[in-house]
């Protein structure tokens, strides 16, 4: 297994010279993909608990998130070989042709090989009312964006229509210059439809062991069902890390707890058949490192550290 890390999106975290100081740091470290994820807005009365759960208070971290694309793009530009993905962006608040654009950009400007497009279907209302999307038709619009993503990458010219675009024998660049995968998050029963019929791999949130690992056999049916090949999948768990002194309790959340407790469950995601756990670290309530990339930057190297002395690393 192979380990990403969750780039500093904060406001006080996205300096160019401290956020591409982490990015350096992390690559040097021995960190395999760097990832940014989307939120477009903190309602303070938000229609939806935050997950889509009832009642669930949104997490303060949500407050101030930079666009991911931007964040992006200052770590491409000061590393040379780790991957650069989204985990995730929403994709029905974007329009697929300006965000085939700006991904393929991103490609092109790496060398073609680095970028990874992670996308979902979003759980706040609050977000679609913002931006003037149909929330009840964002699973049509995840299932359009992986058709015209793919469309639109694909040979000039390019002639392609669905419910949002219309396109007739058009040039539509720049295209990447290496294949871009699609990796979907979700784990409901259309969520891995999607990912079996269109996707290149999955982003599983908080779960390891053998829950991970049963899912896991299920995705990978649903895809041989439909005729794609499931070795050709990824699994790339997301592990929101909150590292203590003191080992947590037997209720205690998954990658939460002292070190020998995450290293635990990140051999589950191993186990589990895990090609890159994606680390998040920098949500830990009243962490002072949370705001500060050059603390995230040794604590994340330290982890990486402790994994591959653990024997978990390819």
């Amino acid at each position: 297994m192979k380990l990403g890390l969750q780039l500093p999106q904060r406001a006080a975290a996205v300096k160019a010279a401290d956020l591409t100081a982490f990015a350096r740091d992390a690559e040097q470290a021995g960190y395999a993909s760097l990832w940014a994820y989307e939120r477009v807005l903190f309602p303070l009365q938000p229609a939806d608990g935050m997950y889509g759960v009832p009642g669930l208070p949104w997490d303060p971290y949500y407050q101030d998130c930079a666009d991911p694309l931007t964040v992006l793009g200052m770590a491409a530009a000061v590393t040379e070989r780790v991957r650069l993905g989204t985990a995730l962006l929403v994709a029905p608040l974007h329009h697929t042709l300006l965000l085939a654009r700006a991904l393929a950009t991103l490609d092109v400007a790496t060398g073609g090989g680095r970028v990874v497009a992670g996308l979902g279907g979003g759980w706040s209302t609050d977000e679609y009312r913002a931006i003037g999307a149909d929330f009840t038709a964002r699973g049509r619009s995840m299932d359009e964006t992986a058709q015209a993503l793919r469309a639109l990458w694909g040979p000039d010219p390019v002639t392609y229509r669905n419910s949002a675009i219309s396109i007739d024998h058009a040039l539509v660049n720049p295209k990447p210059a290496g294949p871009i995968p699609l990796v979907f998050g979700g784990s409901s029963p259309a969520a891995f439809r999607r990912i079996a019929a269109h996707g290149d791999g999955w982003f599983p949130v908080g779960t390891t062991g053998e829950p991970l690992a049963a899912a896991w056999r299920r995705l990978r049916e649903l895809t041989e069902a439909t005729g794609r090949d499931p070795d050709r999948l990824l699994l790339l768990p997301v592990a929101i890390v909150h590292l203590s002194d003191r080992p947590a309790g037997a209720d205690r959340m998954p990658f939460q707890g002292s070190l020998d407790q995450v290293l635990d469950d990140l051999a589950g995601a191993a186990k589990a058949g895990a090609h890159e756990a994606i680390l998040s670290l920098d949500r830990t309530p009243g962490d002072p490192a949370a705001t500060d990339p050059a603390a995230l930057a040794e604590r994340a190297a330290a982890l990486h550290t402790a994994a591959r002395s653990a024997g978990l690393l390819d």
